[in-house]
């Protein structure tokens, strides 16, 4: 019994192995071939009963459910094939004409579109845009609303800006007068039409056209503009002036073109210690300070050291002075054009001796001295020093200005 139990178990492993093939064959099949390398992408059922459909439709035409031989339940769709009904849906039929008839409807759409607010039954909304181009219509705008720019014919579209609707009867009138009567109020909109035609009859006058014009603007290298108010360092310098013993008094701006005049001129009548300056001329005071330094702390003690008196009167040959350079035609403008340079032609002293700055002879030994120690001395104040001997144009009286050269050089000649 135990070798006849061991025949049977191989036995009974083979009969069941069979059997699993033979129904998996019968069912199941691949969708693509194996052997060519393709891969299998999926295993579907097969029908074994492979009848055409057209046999299949006219076998079942109420779409009666099919019975496979593998126990497989196919249902018959002979509607698809053959234009029957559809399939059923909830256990529903629906027949085939039907669809067909509400598909074939064609679906008409208005030109305006189709209007959801109406069918809804809810009132449309007015747009902004919309809103303003009806109060325009109107004549009810808040703002003005013109039309024609940029051309000839420019005018205003609508009423006047803040202009009520004319459909008011009380429009124009003081509240605090009794309201219209009909009469009166039917009398004023007889008037209006008359009125209308006259406004319009009347044709509008062209305004003449405003430019705007823009300032000039001014060269930042030019000099400042004159406004009469007297600068902070102009009172300072009077200040030294007067601190100095100066002499002087203010004289009104010389405006004599781009090139010449001063600001805020002084004309210098004396200086420290008495001494007069005749005639009196006119300077800037820049140049009227340097010159009074000069005077007070060089020029009079050098005459005390050499004639025992001091100076009573300096005779300038010239101030300001609108002209060129040694008055000769194509020169740049001298200092004398803006008041910024003094010409001296004597000194006299107060024992009554006169020197002339023309150059002197051999034996003028005091006269020499002098005038050596005005043309070094006088340099450290002024920024140019020319007298005799400088060149023929200076040779009888001594130059002396504050002109500023931008390498600082002081010209003693």
């Amino acid at each position: 019994m135990a070798y006849v139990s061991l025949l049977h178990r191989p036995l009974i492993a083979m009969v069941l192995s069979a059997s699993l093939v033979a129904c998996t064959t019968d069912v199941l099949a691949p969708s693509a071939r194996v052997d060519s390398g393709a891969r299998v992408s999926a295993i579907v059922p097969v029908r074994t009963d492979a009848r055409p459909r057209q046999e299949m439709a006219a076998a079942y035409p109420s779409g009666e459910p099919i019975a496979a031989s593998s126990g497989n339940v196919v249902t018959a769709n002979p509607g698809m094939l053959t234009g029957g009904d559809l399939p059923m849906i909830d256990s529903q039929p629906m027949p085939a004409a039907e669809t067909q008839t509400a598909s074939a409807v064609p679906i008409t759409i208005p030109p305006e579109g189709v209007n959801m607010d109406a069918m809804l039954g809810v009132q449309p909304v007015v747009g902004l845009a919309e809103e303003q181009s009806n109060e325009i219509a109107e004549g009810n705008a808040s703002q003005p609303v013109v039309a024609g720019i940029g051309e000839d014919s420019v005018h205003q579209l609508g009423g006047s800006p803040g202009r009520a609707p004319a459909s008011d009867p009380n429009l124009g009138y003081d509240p605090d007068l009794p309201p219209l009567t009909p009469e009166r109020s039917s009398a004023e909109e007889a008037k209006k039409p008359r009125y209308i035609e006259r406004q319009r009859s009347v044709r509008p006058t062209q305004e003449p056209q405003q430019v705007a014009f823009l300032p000039r603007v001014r060269n930042p290298m030019s000099a400042p503009e004159f406004t009469g108010e007297v600068p902070r360092s102009e009172i300072a310098c009077r200040q030294r002036l007067k601190k100095l013993g100066v002499v002087f008094r203010d004289v009104p701006r010389i405006s004599n073109g781009p090139s010449c005049g001063i600001d805020y001129p002084i004309e210098l009548g004396g200086l420290s210690g008495g001494i007069a300056v005749k005639p009196a001329v006119t300077l800037n005071c820049q140049v009227t300070e340097a010159f009074a330094k000069w005077v007070k702390y060089e020029l009079a003690p050098s005459s005390r050291y050499r004639y025992w008196s001091g100076v009573k009167t300096i005779k300038p040959l010239g101030g300001y002075s609108c002209r060129t350079m040694n008055s000769r035609r194509g020169n740049p403008m001298s200092e004398h054009a803006r008041g910024n340079a003094i010409d001296v032609g004597k000194f006299v002293l107060k024992n009554g001796k006169e020197i002339d700055v023309r150059r002197k002879g051999f034996f003028a030994f005091r006269e020499r001295g002098l005038l050596k120690a005005v043309r070094s001395d006088s340099c450290k104040y002024f920024n140019t020093v020319l007298g005799p001997g400088s060149d023929p144009f200076h040779k009888d009286h001594f130059h002396f200005d504050l002109r500023t050269r931008k390498s600082g050089y002081r010209h003693c000649d």
